[in-house]
């Protein structure tokens, strides 16, 4: 599992306080004077798995005041209801105005991770790799991915610079009687140290990719019985990757065809906030 770079972390975390806080917490700051301290506890108030740990630690960490973290809790493990996540002790102002800001990250990273981990054990034991897609939030990209390994699920491509995937609209786009090929020979000659990948839409245009020599076939939208008929057409020549619309429900189904990747871009783009809360209590 690859990690973030801590630099990274610091920055993304100091706008997004900058954000909340703008020229000042005016609650905490009137009713909590700067010297008095207490602790807390972030709790999981369901079963889920735990990612951006980091995140909500250099939330209270970049607030005024000592503050000092315990935990026996990482990135990637499932805990149940109940669970501690972490706990600290620093000035009550830093506490309660960095609450918020710490509990965003963690609900919607563990949110991904928790998804990407149910889609990953629906497909237990079928020798299938569920990847994501990029279907993420503007700016969080690196982290969503994160959380999505963090699920025991892999990363696709980061950005259109890592792979080259040839789809339907860019087929569109050529001219030439075989865009397939015409696009996976221009494809090969411009990068020939990157993966093809061609989206295919019906059994011809698999055809077509695997006789053109894409490294992997996108096959889109296709119900379970296409999808087997698809592999069995390609055989091996490629490899062989499911997407579009597969849900929970069905992803068993999809990985039991002979593919080998399924990419769901609902790991991201549709992953719920996990129950994640903070306990404060004050420090006489």
């Amino acid at each position: 599992m690859a990690a973030i770079n801590e630099q990274l972390i610091q920055q993304h975390v100091q706008r997004a306080l900058a954000e909340d806080i703008g020229t000042g917490d005016v609650t905490t700051n009137a009713l909590l004077p700067a010297e008095a301290m207490g602790s807390a506890g972030i709790i999981a108030r369901e079963s889920l798995t735990v990612c951006g740990t980091a995140f909500a630690q250099e939330a209270f960490a970049q607030l005024p005041g000592k503050t000092i973290f315990q935990t026996e809790i990482k990135d990637g493990m499932e805990v149940c209801a109940g669970a501690t996540l972490l706990k600290i002790e620093a000035p009550c102002r830093t506490l309660l105005t960095a609450e918020r800001t710490a509990l965003n990250y963690l609900q919607r990273l563990s949110g991904i991770a928790t998804q990407a981990a149910d889609y990953v054990e629906a497909a237990r034991g079928t020798g299938v790799l569920i990847l994501d897609t990029r279907k993420t939030t503007p700016g969080w990209r690196a982290f969503e991915k994160y959380a999505v390994q963090c699920g025991g699920a892999r990363n696709h491509r980061r950005g259109l610079d890592d792979l080259i995937m040839i789809k339907d609209n860019h087929l569109a786009a050529l001219r030439g009687l075989n865009p397939v090929a015409d696009a996976v020979a221009r494809a090969h000659e411009a990068a020939p140290d990157l993966k093809v990948e061609v989206e295919a839409d019906t059994l011809e245009q698999a055809e077509a990719a695997a006789a053109a020599g894409a490294d992997i076939i996108l096959l889109d939208n296709m119900t379970p019985q296409m999808l087997r008929e698809a592999v069995t057409l390609i055989d091996g020549r490629s490899q062989v990757e499911a997407s579009g619309g597969i849900t929970l429900e069905s992803v068993r189904a999809v990985a039991e065809t002979g593919v080998n990747f399924i990419s769901v871009g609902a790991l991201t783009h549709s992953a719920v906030a996990v129950d994640i809360a903070m306990d404060f209590s004050p420090i006489p």
